[in-house]
């Protein structure tokens, strides 16, 4: 509780700067583009922060690895808040590098996070998940490393349905990413396709860091909740003789809304930790 307690006080602290700044500076902590999907057939929205020192003179040949977030319009003020306070120099916390986060606003999150579809009483347009990595992978994030000065270090956050985009992603073995943050995950979509993801898991996926959170929601979603996750974490565990770098953690206070807080920044800290 004492870290959410920080946590949270950090982003008050960072939003409070914003505010008093505006009086007389505007102190912007983001900007929106708009890129065309060729893959989707649609335009999407993103928002994007940048390092402190990524406009100093003095820093001009320093790089920023990229962090991709989803459910970008939800989260995007409060990673940017944490990210900052975790790695900026004013702060001399040095918990993490300075990073680039490009965050994904919606259009249609069954679609987007899902790789298959399940029987619904409504017509429904799940499944398209691969499509959506695909997006990220080939078009958005060449687009980034085009425009920005980008290190070839990447990690995907996601939460609910992005927390199971995020699991997917990380057991396909010629995913971009690096690292990955996947809090409070859906595995209930599709518990047996997970298994089977995990049991052909590769050598390239274990060698990758994964933070999974899981939320507090309720007795009568143990089962399909932290039971769930626990399973996925432990059909892992059993892939590899050494030591994990899988990490998974229950937050026994926290329900599924409150937990990305807590979760961004434990799980930020963690993949960025030595070995």
């Amino acid at each position: 509780m004492r870290t959410l307690t920080f946590v949270a006080l950090c982003i008050l602290l960072f939003g409070a700067q914003t505010a008093h700044g505006q009086n007389k500076k505007d102190i912007i902590i983001g900007s929106q583009f708009i890129i065309k999907s060729s893959i989707l057939d649609e335009e999407r929205t993103c928002l994007i922060s940048i390092p402190d020192s990524y406009n100093d003179s003095t820093q001009v040949a320093k790089k920023y690895p990229i962090i991709i977030l989803l459910d970008g319009y939800t989260h995007f003020k409060t990673a940017s808040g944490i990210v900052h306070f975790m790695s900026s120099n004013r702060n001399r916390n040095n918990l993490m590098p300075e990073s680039i986060i490009i965050a994904i606003e919606n259009v249609d999150r069954e679609r987007d996070f899902t790789l298959t579809k399940i029987k619904t009483k409504r017509p429904n347009t799940m499944g398209g998940g691969r499509n959506f990595l695909n997006f990220i992978e080939k078009e958005l994030i060449p687009y980034i490393d085009k425009k920005y000065r980008t290190k070839p270090y990447k990690t995907l956050i996601g939460h609910s349905l992005g927390g199971l985009l995020t699991l997917n992603s990380y057991l396909d073995k010629s995913s971009v990413f690096n690292a990955y943050i996947s809090i409070d995950p859906s595995i209930w979509w599709n518990e047996e396709m997970m298994k089977n993801k995990v049991d052909s898991i590769s050598k390239i996926s274990l060698e990758k860091k994964l933070y999974i959170a899981t939320a507090n929601q309720g007795d009568t979603n143990y089962d399909r909740n932290k039971k769930r996750h626990d399973y996925f974490y432990e059909l892992i565990a059993k892939k590899t003789k050494a030591p994990t770098n899988v990490k998974i953690k229950y937050f026994e206070k926290e329900n599924h809304s409150s937990v990305p807080l807590i979760a961004l920044y434990e799980g930020l800290l963690y993949i960025n930790q030595e070995n």
